[in-house]
């Protein structure tokens, strides 16, 4: 058991560490460097806690330091600006939550939480936006495997719930 707990770690220290090297940025990394399948099957190596994936990015941290590699990421807009800009682009903060929402009845949480953050940076007030972003965080949590994962996307939920409750007559 020790040793294949060793082993998936050592073997995910070992896939970033070659794309590190190789030049390749967090993004790529993160969304590259798996555990096989067969492994995580195991009953003591499934991602109950937290994933694999976290444990890519704390090696990234480790050997490459807290900045993802992206520039605009290293002295970025506020996010309330990045939205609202984004949400200019796009025809309203409306039009961003409504694809979020289709995105996520699509199955694409990753990409509809993104679009629900925008919407909700650009309109941070707004009742009916989040709660749709609550709608959608809620469903991404209730997909997830790990502890760490459901509690962060609830949170985000609440946040949204609270803007919701605060704005009722």
């Amino acid at each position: 058991m020790l040793g294949d707990i060793a082993d998936a770690l050592e073997s995910l220290v070992r896939q970033v560490l070659q794309m590190m090297n190789a030049g390749e940025t967090l993004d790529t990394i993160v969304h590259t460097v798996k555990v096989p399948a067969d492994v995580l099957a195991k009953p003591y190596l499934r991602p109950l806690y937290d994933e694999p994936e976290f444990v890519v990015r704390n090696i990234w941290r480790l050997y490459g330091g807290w900045w993802d590699g992206a520039a605009s990421r290293l002295k970025p807009a506020p996010d309330s600006v990045l939205g609202a800009e984004i949400a200019s682009l796009a025809g309203g903060a409306d039009v961003l939550i409504a694809r979020a929402k289709g995105l996520a009845e699509e199955g694409d949480l990753r990409l509809a939480c993104h679009l629900a953050d925008f919407a909700a940076w650009a309109a941070p007030d707004d009742a009916t936006i989040h709660t749709r972003r609550a709608e959608i965080y809620n469903k991404r949590r209730d997909v997830e495997l790990s502890l760490m994962s459901k509690g962060i996307f609830k949170a985000a939920a609440r946040e949204s719930e609270a803007v919701v409750k605060r704005n009722q007559p």
